[in-house]
């Protein structure tokens, strides 16, 4: 069974975490947290990492990591490949949307090209399958340990901090809610017997998860086509509020803000003409 290391992501406990698979790693988290999951790892090197998708939050610590394991392989889709081993549009892309970059994500280092291990869909690494899951992010795969019956979903399986309350991040650019909608029937299709979530643990109910998941993406989708900025704000902040445990509505803020997930959709719809506003 894999392990969840806490990285504790700003100070705070669960809102980014890093699945251990045999000697693997599967999204190491930004290099701003990189000190506590090498604490975790007793100073050792990974056999490798496993990207789902090269955001920050998932991928950040990557270069870093290889610049203290120099043979360290990284696995990560062919359409991500590029933007770690020269992370300048990656760095710009997310400069947009978050305005303290170091104390967020700390030192992004370049990947090495001989370290890339480019994967497009279909491959076994590490001993797990890899299928290409696109929606959140174009260049988006998941990982499944058919032994364990353990599925390593990044964010197509959205943040779940709280149980039952699942909110799927749509940040911008390219957010593709067919394809998401695609890659939740792929990972439903595995019969995984647990999602293995970034954001946050284990879901050991994956059936229902999963359908959660995507009524809460169509809601939210459609909530974002007919009300303007402010008011789809107003309503999703309450709903944390409301829907979230006890404590657990800050920690959903830090792992998926709510103005993400507007600037990701309203993107979405106005791509394709659509906007009822």
């Amino acid at each position: 069974m894999a392990e969840l290391i806490d990285v504790h992501h700003r100070g705070v406990a669960r809102v980014i975490g890093t699945w251990r698979v045999g000697d693997a790693l599967v999204d190491p988290g930004p290099e701003r947290s990189l000190d506590t999951l090498l604490e975790a790892l007793g100073g050792e090197q990974p056999s490798a990492l496993l990207l789902t998708h090269i955001h920050l939050d998932h991928a950040g610590g990557s270069g870093a990591l290889v610049r203290r394991f120099p043979d360290l392989p990284v696995y990560v889709h062919e359409r991500g490949a590029p933007h770690l081993v020269d992370p300048s549009k990656l760095l710009a892309s997310a400069s947009r949307l978050y305005d303290d970059m170091d104390e967020l994500w700390g030192e992004v280092v370049p990947v090495p090209d001989e370290n890339i291990r480019p994967l497009s869909g279909g491959e076994v690494v590490e001993g797990l399958r890899v299928a290409y899951t696109p929606g959140h992010a174009s260049h988006h795969v998941a990982y499944f340990d058919e032994e364990a019956g353990e599925a390593f979903v990044g964010d197509v399986a959205a943040v779940r901090i709280s149980p039952g309350y699942p909110v799927p991040p749509t940040p911008p650019p390219d957010i593709d809610l067919d394809a998401w909608s695609e890659s939740l029937d792929l990972v439903a299709s595995w019969n995984p017997r647990r999602l293995c979530l970034t954001h946050y643990g284990a879901v050991d109910e994956p059936e229902p998860h999963i359908e959660s998941v995507r009524e809460e993406l169509t809601r939210l989708a459609e909530r974002a086509r007919r009300l303007p900025r402010d008011e789809f704000l107003a309503a999703l902040e309450e709903e944390i509020d409301d829907r979230a445990a006890p404590g657990d509505a800050e920690v959903y803020r830090l792992a998926v803000p709510p103005i993400h997930i507007w600037l990701g959709l309203e993107r979405y719809w106005e791509k394709r003409g659509v906007l009822e506003r």
